[in-house]
């Protein structure tokens, strides 16, 4: 009996098959973990070029499309188009699968009534009643998983943007 059991102490045959089985799922989880985290900060960079892209559209449309507390329709409807698909007109596809709300997307305007444009600009946003109009887009966009087909939910992460640009009226 002392001798089998020697024998089984020593013996290494199956040592590695062992480890492989411990291991396995601690590097699975660390490999989907690591997936999942970076397509998250992905789309959270897509949301942030997005509204970034969306601001700088609508701070190149005309002043007379802004007063000190809105923006026309116009300008409201076609950021909202550029913000989510990238293009102007209606139709396009998401920039993010899941990003099908337009709603998600908020246009607001604020004046800098200060009297400081800073810039080239001087005296052209002092000229205006109620001052600069600035422009601000915001989007929270629910952030979709790529492990959701196997059962890991991601609907309580929103994803995030939001960016500022003077109104430029070029």
């Amino acid at each position: 009996m002392r001798k089998r059991t020697s024998l089984l102490m020593h013996c290494c045959s199956g040592a590695a098959a062992v480890e492989m089985a411990l291991v396995t799922p601690l590097m699975l989880i660390l490999m989907f973990g690591s997936f999942e985290l970076g397509n998250y900060f992905l789309d959270n960079h897509v949301v942030a070029k997005a509204v970034r892209d969306g601001a700088r559209y609508a701070a190149r449309r005309g002043f007379g499309e802004y007063s000190c507390a809105a923006a026309s329709a116009d300008v409201i409807d076609k950021t909202r188009n550029l913000t989510r698909t990238g293009q102007v007109w209606n139709g396009g596809v998401a920039r993010l699968p899941g990003w099908n709300d337009p709603a998600t997307i908020t246009i607001s305007v604020s004046c800098n009534t200060t009297g400081n444009s800073g810039g080239g600009f001087a005296g052209v946003y002092e000229a205006m009643s109620g001052g600069a109009p600035v422009v601000t887009v915001t989007a929270a966009v629910p952030y979709s998983s790529l492990f959701n087909s196997v059962g890991f939910s991601s609907s309580n992460l929103i994803l995030r943007g939001r960016a500022q640009s003077p109104v430029l009226g070029i």
